[in-house]
């Protein structure tokens, strides 16, 4: 097979977005939580790609789709120091770093089973105590980000 080097191997992307720089062992997170196993869309997920910024990453395209902020709010949750970029009629039109927030609002599950929040129908505060560690507001449980639920 003669390869092209102007022939892209994946289609591009009219409109949609994609994330880039995942790290390769969070891939798969991200697709669950993105429940792109369900996504009616075209979706092209790729892993172990070579990169400048990391040693290997991976990559998810999605046509169609266009990120809430509280889908970005999980994403930097799961997986902080990603890129989104949005694409509207093969341009793009924005593309940004998704950092984790010093606040994290009804996304994660506290750890602690008698903290309020797990008891009583209300949102779960965290603060960021650094980029590994978030803090409840309501009983002060720390919880290491890869230990983390996702309500």
């Amino acid at each position: 097979m003669e390869h092209n080097k102007e022939q892209m191997m994946v289609a591009a992307l009219e409109n949609g977005s994609v994330i880039d720089h995942i790290p390769t062992d969070k891939l798969w997170t991200i697709a669950q939580l993105l429940n792109l196993d369900k996504c009616p869309e075209e979706v092209v997920i790729a892993n172990n790609l070579e990169s400048k910024v990391m040693t290997r990453k991976g990559l998810i395209k999605i046509s169609g789709k266009f990120f809430s902020e509280e889908e970005i709010s999980k994403l930097a949750v799961v997986c902080p120091n990603i890129r989104l970029t949005v694409i509207r009629n093969y341009e793009v039109t924005e593309k940004r770093q998704i950092n984790l927030s010093d606040t994290i609002i009804n996304i994660v599950k506290c750890a602690n089973p008698v903290c309020i929040t797990n008891n009583e129908p209300m949102k779960t505060y965290f603060n960021v105590k650094d980029l590994t560690t978030l803090k409840c507001r309501y009983c002060g449980k720390e919880q290491s980000l890869d230990s983390i639920k996702l309500k």
